[in-house]
């Protein structure tokens, strides 16, 4: 069977690993700390205690004189029932280090530290000794005269003792471990809950596909952010996919009225044609103009929606774009389209950050808009303003209505007065778009002398 890697294993499984271990380090770092401390402190006692011993005994005249003070000394500190005299020995040693008598025990070795004792080399010497198989613990003083009193005292009490603290710690540590687990797992479920909700409600919508769903959010905490801003993407996901059937019933609504006059006027001529009767020649040439007319709007729609579909999406790089570029590639293609109007553009210098492609076609289409409403020989004047930045453009046509300025943005909105002129309604709809996308804002007025003015602004490309 194939073992899974870590990162393979489910997050609730590695949190409670994770949690766990964290936890069980914590209660072995502790009691670790707790022994080896208590260690030090029993040990720093005893010895401290031995080493009193030693100056004791080097008072005495000889060793069973000097084990009889230390055992009265030791029952006036523990009571006359302890019987731990009877653990302790001393020896007197000459400055050799060779023993020269004994109490309470054989003779037993002079350690290295005792001999420098003896010698007077040091004043207080420590070595443990094995003294009829039992471990001891031996001090060293100098003695009047020369040589050393060692005194050993048996540490199996001691130790017996360390080792039975070490042995219920080691147990508490095992139950702290085995408590860790249990807690780093209620941890894990009581954490990854929200995530687990999450889950659900994701896979609901991937199920239902029904995108008004949510989840609850509670608290402040990062789960709870990534609850709102689960929430947050499914209202967004909504609202684009009502957009999107907006558009669709839309344009299938705009498109029904081209088709239908085409699919008019192509039945007519089939028809004179199968009736082996010619249309009169000035008929036959209304018929094909306006079948031209109305090719020009339909491709003239199809590539607007296409264009305004799409433009969320829109692939070009996002560069430091000048205004003025934009304006005056935009003013030389209108030119070429609409002969019959003046242009007046002033230039200046506006950088903003944006896609040039996209700008220019948003300038075009309002140049182009007003162009349509200008009268023969009438001026469309647009002008780039730095201090904003922004390009301005008014015309000289009759201007917005009141009723109508509040939807001229509007996909397919058409006013009254323009529903006689070419159009589709979506051009000022992907002006709008294109300016969203960039941060900026698209406003319409009314210009100072008449007619219709549209202010484009975006915000400066260092801002």
């Amino acid at each position: 069977m194939k073992r899974l890697r870590w990162r393979e294993r489910s997050l609730r499984t590695r949190l409670t690993a994770m949690v766990a271990l964290a936890m069980a380090v914590a209660v072995v770092a502790t009691f670790s700390a707790a022994w080896f401390l208590t260690r030090a402190n029993l040990y720093q006692q005893f010895d401290a205690q031995l080493q009193t011993y030693a100056q004791v005994a080097a008072k005495a005249a000889d060793p069973a004189d000097a084990l009889a003070t230390l055992r009265a000394v030791q029952q006036d500190k523990s009571g006359p029932s302890s019987g731990r005299a009877e653990a302790m020995a001393v020896e007197f040693v000459d400055k050799d280090g060779a023993s020269v008598g004994v109490a309470g025990a054989p003779a037993f070795p002079t350690g290295p530290q005792a001999r420098f004792v003896a010698a007077g080399d040091a004043t207080l010497g420590f070595d443990v000794e094995r003294i009829g198989g039992d471990r001891y613990r031996v001090r060293s003083v100098p003695r009047p005269g020369g040589g050393a009193v060692l005194v050993a005292r048996n540490s199996e009490g001691l130790e017996g003792t360390l080792a039975e603290l070490g042995g219920w710690l080691t147990l508490a540590g095992l139950v702290g471990v085995a408590g860790a687990a249990l807690a780093g797992r209620a941890i894990a479920k009581t954490a990854l809950r929200p995530v687990a909700a999450l889950t659900v409600a994701a896979e609901d919508v991937a199920r239902t596909q029904e995108l008004a769903a949510g989840i609850t959010v509670a608290g402040k905490d990062e789960l709870a952010r990534l609850a709102d801003a689960f929430n947050e993407m499914l209202g967004a996901l909504r609202l684009s996919r009502d957009e999107q059937r907006r558009l669709v019933q839309d344009a299938g609504h705009e498109l029904r009225t081209p088709l239908t006059s085409l699919r008019n006027n192509i039945e007519l001529l089939i028809h004179a044609e199968g009736q082996d009767r010619a249309l009169p020649p000035e008929d036959r040439t209304r018929l094909l103009a306006d079948l031209d007319v109305q090719s020009v709007e339909l491709t003239t729609l199809v590539g607007e929606l296409v264009d305004l579909s799409t433009g969320e999406r829109e692939p070009e790089s996002v560069d430091r774009v000048d205004l003025a570029d934009v304006l005056a590639a935009a003013a030389d293609r209108v030119r070429a389209r609409s002969p019959q109007v003046e242009f007046a553009v002033t230039l200046a210098s506006a950088e903003v950050k944006g896609r040039a492609g996209a700008l220019e076609r948003a300038v075009l289409n309002v140049l182009d808009n007003a162009a349509k409403w200008s009268p023969p020989g009438g001026t469309v004047r647009a002008a780039v303003l730095p201090e904003i930045p922004a390009i301005v453009v008014s015309d000289e046509g009759p201007g917005i209505a009141e009723v109508d300025l509040p939807h001229v943005f509007e996909r397919f909105y058409r006013a009254e007065a323009a529903r006689s002129k070419p159009g589709s309604g979506l051009g000022l709809a992907i002006v709008e778009q294109v300016v969203a996308q960039h941060g900026g804002t698209v406003r319409a007025g009314a210009a100072e002398g008449g007619g219709a003015r549209f202010e484009l602004a975006f915000p400066a490309a260092g801002a």
